[in-house]
C-alpha cells in the first residue's frame, strides 16, 4: 500500500538557512546527507511526497542528483526559492510540478505559501514557507505547517497530518 508525504523548504545546498533557522548541522553536507537519510528511512518507492517548495540551491546536475536519490513519486509545488521552469524540475526527477496551489481530495489545499482561510472555510491547508517563524502555528483545524524544521526534516505522512489536525 502507498502511501501520501509532505515537506517543504528542504533548501538542499543552501548554507544560509543553517544560520537563518538555526538547524541543527554543521555544514551543508551533513545537512543534505541527514536530509536524505530521513527522507529515505520513511518513504517507499511507492510513495507519494508533496514537495511544497523551495527544494535546491544547487544547478541542475547536483539537485538531479539529490532528487533521484529520494525515494517515492516526487511532486513539486513551486517555491519563492525554485526558479527555474516547470520543465527543469521534471527533467530533475519530479513527476508533477506545480506553479500554483493545488487541490486534492476536493478539500485539501497545497500550497508553498500560507492561504487565507477561517473557520467557516471547508478547506485546509497544508504549506511551507515560514519555516521557524512563531506568527504561524505548527497545526490548526485548517492548517499544517509542513517546513522541515517543524517536521524534523522528514517527510510527515497524510495520515499523521490529518491526525495532528484533528487533536
Amino acid at each position: 500500500m502507498s502511501n501520501i508525504f509532505f515537506i517543504g523548504d528542504t533548501h538542499f545546498g543552501h548554507k544560509e538557512v543553517i544560520v537563518f533557522e538555526r538547524r541543527p548541522f554543521k555544514d551543508v553536507e551533513e545537512m543534505d546527507n541527514e536530509m536524505i537519510r530521513r527522507w529515505n528511512s520513511v518513504v517507499s518507492e511507492e510513495d507519494t511526497v508533496f514537495l511544497i517548495g523551495d527544494f535546491s540551491f544547487y544547478g541542475f546536475e547536483k539537485t538531479k542528483e539529490i532528487c533521484n536519490s529520494l525515494a517515492g513519486k516526487k511532486i513539486l509545488i513551486i517555491g519563492n526559492h525554485d526558479l527555474e521552469t516547470e520543465a527543469y524540475y521534471r527533467e530533475c526527477g519530479f513527476e508533477s510540478v506545480y506553479a500554483y496551489p493545488i487541490i486534492i481530495e476536493e478539500f485539501w489545499m497545497i500550497s508553498h505559501k500560507p492561504l487565507y482561510l477561517n473557520k467557516n472555510m471547508p478547506y485546509a491547508n497544508i504549506y511551507g514557507h515560514v519555516h521557524g517563524n512563531e506568527i504561524y502555528v505548527d497545526s490548526s483545524k485548517h492548517s499544517f505547517c509542513a517546513c522541515a524544521e517543524r517536521i524534523n526534516y522528514t517527510p510527515i505522512s497524510w495520515e499523521k497530518i490529518k491526525e495532528k489536525m484533528n487533536s
